[in-house]
């Protein structure tokens, strides 16, 4: 008689090796003429046909060994599912209880870590140092690796008190974050207000915003609130496209005003930041500005979604994600509770569609589309829904791997030096939701603290949460 315990691994790794070979055979099928094809014109506009078996094989490992993984490890996913059903009363590990300050410490040392490794690197391959390289050489991992993943964090914590809290669904928050870029676009240059008087009113223009948006969809839940809110995204760009006498159109606005330090401009003359503080002039000064002001924005807005969660406003968000029957049996006013979530996340889109507008100098309505929004809401999901270290995460892991696709100018070796490999960061971006989603299907954080506990605080398992929201 066969020894059972030695033959069910046999039996799953042919069951996972047959539904791999299966799927590399279906991807082949399906990307055969699509990837393993390319039309070109020649100089005579005559059709080319260009083969790219290369990339085609590369399509048909990643989904034949894709499935196999998914398939061989599918009875250790299972049993760990079941060891996590029980709430988890186990206290925390000193790495996970402090790695949110660890995180932080990074943060806030990032632009002079950056500085000194690419000093280093100087000292070491040419002998000489120079500081002043590092800071120079830094501009660019700032800027791309630094400010932009800080203001998707920014945008993904707003959208988490509607999406994450409060249980609504918005597919149209890119307006909110529009809102706020063409109020301190229109009025610096219109009327030359400062950053900083405009900060605080491009998010209370996005604020009401969010309230207008939140009056018609009271009644609405689910896949109809998505539909309306995506509407009103849309509404939103076209009449930023449209309204030309006022948003210049498709042109745009050109020219905004850059944000000072306390009236110091980052300007080359003698009044500006580098000459008022003796510092040899580089552009790298104000990113590193920008850098800092946008980590502080960041934080206020996790510390106020962290405050408001322990007020009762919070806890009424999250009974109304939880069974908005039950919340409205218990007296709460679903009314008011939706708007001032609706409120509070257009909030912070607003905040961060000013700083957006400084940062750049220009505004279109190609920076709103709604891609933007369907990019942000998957931040949250793929974080996880309430958390706001997951969130983090997935916005650094999403945005940081795409613009590091940029400087993988190896990858031309291989399929030719006409591969651009940031015309797939879409497509890479797209298998790794998938294959987050099938490992992780509650997002990088599924257990959580819960906002309010009786005697003392416990983690519970995502298997007790609805949609992970914990």
């Amino acid at each position: 008689m066969p020894d059972i315990q030695s033959a069910e691994p046999d039996s799953v790794f042919a069951k996972a090796l047959k539904e791999g070979l299966l799927a590399g055979a279906l991807a082949l099928g399906l990307f055969f003429l699509v990837v393993g094809f390319r039309t070109d014109q020649n100089i005579r506009n005559e059709l080319i046909l260009t083969q790219r078996w290369g990339l085609l094989a590369i399509f048909v490992l990643v989904a034949g060994v894709g499935r196999f993984l998914i398939t061989y490890t599918a009875p250790w996913r299972e049993e760990r599912k079941k060891n996590k059903r029980a709430v988890v009363a186990k206290e925390p590990s000193a790495f996970r209880r402090s790695f949110p300050k660890i995180g932080l410490a990074l943060l806030f040392v990032y632009p002079f870590l950056i500085i000194t490794i690419l000093a280093l690197s100087q000292w070491y391959f040419t002998g000489q140092w120079s500081y002043q390289s590092g800071v120079q050489g830094s501009l660019k991992y700032v800027d791309n690796f630094g400010i932009q993943i800080l203001i998707y964090v920014m945008l993904a914590w707003g959208l988490n008190i509607v999406v994450g809290l409060a249980g609504l669904l918005d597919l149209g928050y890119v307006a909110f974050y529009a809102v706020g870029a063409y109020s301190y676009a229109l009025l610096s240059t219109h009327f030359g207000f400062s950053f900083w008087l405009l900060l605080p009113m491009a998010g209370i223009f996005a604020a009401t915003w969010g309230v207008i948006l939140g009056f018609p969809v009271l009644r609405l839940r689910g896949d109809y609130l998505a539909i309306v809110t995506l509407a009103f995204g849309e509404i939103i760009r076209l009449i930023l496209i449209n309204w030309t006498a006022v948003t210049k159109g498709t042109f745009g606005i050109s020219g905004i005003a850059k944000v000072t330090l306390f009236g110091i401009p980052f300007t080359a003359g003698d009044g500006g930041f580098a000459k008022t503080f003796g510092l040899p002039m580089s552009s790298a000064y104000y990113k590193i500005f920008l850098y800092y002001l946008i980590l502080l924005l960041a934080l206020l807005t996790a510390w106020v979604t962290i405050r408001l969660r322990r007020m009762p406003l919070g806890r009424a968000w999250e009974a109304l994600r939880e069974d908005e029957i039950a919340c409205r049996s218990l007296g709460i006013n679903t009314t008011t509770t939706k708007l001032t979530a609706f409120a509070t996340g257009a909030m912070f889109g607003g905040f961060a569609g000013s700083f957006f507008a400084a940062r750049q100098g220009f505004v279109s309505p190609e920076s709103f589309v709604f891609l933007e929004s369907a990019i942000i809401l998957a931040m949250v999901v793929l974080g996880g829904m309430g958390s706001l270290v997951g969130i983090a995460i997935a916005a650094a892991v999403m945005i940081g791997g795409t613009e590091l696709l940029r400087e993988l100018e190896f990858l031309k070796l291989i399929f030719g030096n006409d591969f651009t490999p940031e015309l797939y960061r879409m497509l890479l971006f797209g298998l790794a939701m998938i294959v987050v989603m099938v490992w992780k299907p509650r997002g990088f954080a599924g257990s959580r603290e819960p906002s309010a506990f009786l005697h003392e605080r416990k983690m519970v398992s995502g298997e007790f949460t609805k949609e992970g929201h914990g």
